[in-house]
């Protein structure tokens, strides 16, 4: 029974990593706020980049770095176009990417790697280098973290061409958890 509950505890760990993101992303209506040092925008090719100290929220999800890019498209007029002032055309975030001492945080569930990838239309998160991510004391990491979303699935890698394998830190619940599941 022990090592049962040892995979489900892991499996859980591996499923709040998707879950924390699904909570966010293409089909969330909360506003998302950066703030950084430094913004540059392009609007001929829909690139925002922000960098120094970056810091993104959206609800309760909060990602740091050293740099972040939005890329975006035009999706059309914006819905209170039609209520007579022309507000432009509305935009939809396409991907998002961050570089340098990448963190992402939601509640006790905790991720850190290299970089950072959202793919906003497959809804697919990629962290790498060096990639971690932790939900209370239990841990796994890899080369690459590959969050899929709207499949609650989550595949980590490590580099087999330096035989670093993917390592995964899982600890039993504390006794009185044990107590109540024997039950």
């Amino acid at each position: 029974m022990r090592p049962l509950i040892l995979i489900i505890s892991f499996l859980c760990t591996l499923c709040w990593t998707s879950e924390a993101w699904s909570q966010t992303g293409t089909g969330s209506t909360l506003p998302i706020q950066i703030e950084a040092d430094r913004m540059e925008t392009s609007q001929e090719s829909g690139r925002v980049l922000f960098s120094g100290n970056v810091q993104a929220n959206q609800g309760e999800l909060v990602i740091h770095a050293d740099e972040m890019t939005v890329l975006y498209t035009k999706t059309g007029p914006r819905p209170d176009a039609s209520a007579g002032t022309d507000k432009g055309p509305a935009q939809k975030i396409e991907k998002i990417t961050a570089k340098g001492n990448v963190k992402i945080v939601q509640g006790d569930w905790v991720a850190t790697g290299d970089t950072m990838d959202f793919n906003a239309d497959e809804r697919i998160v990629i962290l790498a280098g060096g990639a971690r991510t932790w939900k209370g004391q239990n841990m796994v990491s890899g080369e690459k973290i590959v969050l899929y979303l709207d499949e609650g699935k989550s595949v980590v890698e490590g580099i087999s061409s330096e035989g670093e394998r993917v390592k995964a830190f899982i600890y039993p619940p504390p006794q009185e958890e044990k107590a109540s599941e024997n039950r």
